[in-house]
């Protein structure tokens, strides 16, 4: 085997919820997800918002979709839209 078909796929993946369609091919996704706070013992909720690269301008406001770290696509693009998990 070559060393290309050997290397695993190490980036990472998230899923989110599209809150902003109004850049061509950017997507504004809000990942959330919730953790418990180490003294207080409370379940804390936050949320993180990424620009994804959406090359067919396929998804909408709304939609749950699944972005995946890539390189460098412009000063704020670090992720791209790898499918869309459900439309809105």
């Amino acid at each position: 085997m070559s060393e290309k078909e050997t290397r695993t796929n190490r980036r990472k993946t998230l899923q989110g919820t599209v809150v902003s369609d109004k850049m061509d091919k950017t997507r504004v996704i809000q990942v959330r997800w919730a953790m418990k706070h180490n003294k207080y013992l409370k379940v804390v909720r936050t949320a993180s918002k990424y620009k994804a690269h959406d090359e067919k301008n396929d998804s909408k406001t709304g939609d749950v979709v699944r972005i995946q770290e890539t390189r460098p696509l412009s000063k704020d693009k670090r992720w791209i839209i790898t499918e869309i998990v459900e439309k809105s």
